[in-house]
């Protein structure tokens, strides 16, 4: 009898732990499941740029496709062309799970040229990229400027004269497309005269306000300037004619003689002690997004191409695309 009863008291034993396990992990898998409570996009710059435009699509989608429940806040840090962002992220909230930051190709081109300090590209975990948008030369309504080819022949008879604003200072990925159009045209790209601007906002304010004369931009950023009449784009940096009602009369460069191109991936980050959960939470969500039609007419609609990548894949190509980022700023000796 004493045995029957320990027998039954180590068999009641064991299912109880077994039930408890399993609802443990129920647990678990319930709260790896959860949405973050307070979910954060970081806008590397001030409103009005890029950055902005990457946070309000993700904003926008992910309540619309009803992965969140409510609309995640942005939020902006302006600083360094996305280094005061990376720097607060990675030594100050690592472990966020709410947050997430938006990157572009300029982020990469800076971390290639050490643009961000002590942190380099394995820093963060990366999430997804979500769209492509191209780099652009623009100019005011009425710029003398009609086409390229004047910019170039502008440029070329005293480079000094012509005032070219860009987001980001010398190195920069405005900068960077530039000083290939000029490489490209047999101009030297370090007599060509720079303005400095934090972000597509204050860029596009600078050129419409007289400040500048040339803005080295993004197709995303000026469009809307282009509808409203008071811009015009004199190339975008595409290997050919976007699709589109507006951009679809844009010539590229390389129609105009100038073999220049510049892809701008638009995409996210997360700090490097973010959980596994939060991160795979992240993960699937984008998953979702990049697989829905509804996702793609948003996109379409900012003036963003198909691009679409997360996880170890993107973790893959953000390395691959640093170290080629690297070696072009070798070119134009900005790193040694």
């Amino acid at each position: 009898m004493t045995m029957t009863r320990r027998t039954f008291g180590k068999g009641r034993m064991a299912a109880l732990a077994l039930m408890g396990a399993l609802s443990l992990g129920a647990a678990l898998q319930a709260h790896a499941a959860d949405e973050p409570k307070r979910p954060e996009c970081i806008a590397p710059a001030a409103p009005g740029g890029g950055f902005d435009l990457t946070c309000k699509l993700a904003q926008s989608a992910l309540v619309e496709e009803g992965i969140l429940s409510t609309p995640m806040r942005v939020t902006y840090m302006p600083g360094g062309v996305g280094a005061v962002a990376y720097n607060t992220v990675v030594a100050q909230r690592p472990s966020d799970d709410n947050a997430i930051v938006a990157w572009s190709s300029g982020s990469l081109l800076n971390l290639a040229q050490g643009k961000f300090g002590r942190f380099d590209e394995s820093a963060v975990r990366w999430l997804a990229a979500v769209g492509t948008s191209y780099g652009a030369v623009a100019v005011r309504a009425d710029s003398p400027y009609k086409n390229l080819d004047d910019l170039v022949q502008a440029l070329r008879k005293d480079p000094s004269k012509v005032v070219i604003g860009a987001g980001g200072s010398v190195g920069g990925q405005d900068w960077m497309q530039t000083a290939l159009l000029a490489k490209a045209a047999g101009i030297d790209p370090k007599k060509m005269r720079y303005v400095a601007m934090e972000g597509g906002g204050e860029l596009a304010t600078s050129l419409l306000g007289g400040h500048i004369q040339v803005a080295s931009t993004d197709i995303a950023d000026s469009v809307p300037h282009v509808q409203s009449g008071d811009m015009r784009i004199l190339a975008v940096f595409s290997e050919e004619r976007l699709p589109g009602e507006v951009t679809g009369d844009i010539p590229t460069a390389i129609e105009q003689g100038y073999d220049v191109q510049w892809p701008v991936i638009r995409g996210f980050y997360v700090g490097p002690k973010v959980s596994d959960d939060a991160y795979n939470w992240w993960k699937d969500a984008f998953d979702k997004l990049l697989a829905s039609d509804d996702f793609a007419k948003l996109r379409e609609n900012r003036e963003l191409y198909p691009f679409a990548m997360t996880g170890d894949e993107l973790d893959a190509y953000v390395k691959k695309r640093v170290g080629e980022y690297r070696e072009l700023a070798g070119q134009f000796g900005l790193v040694q």
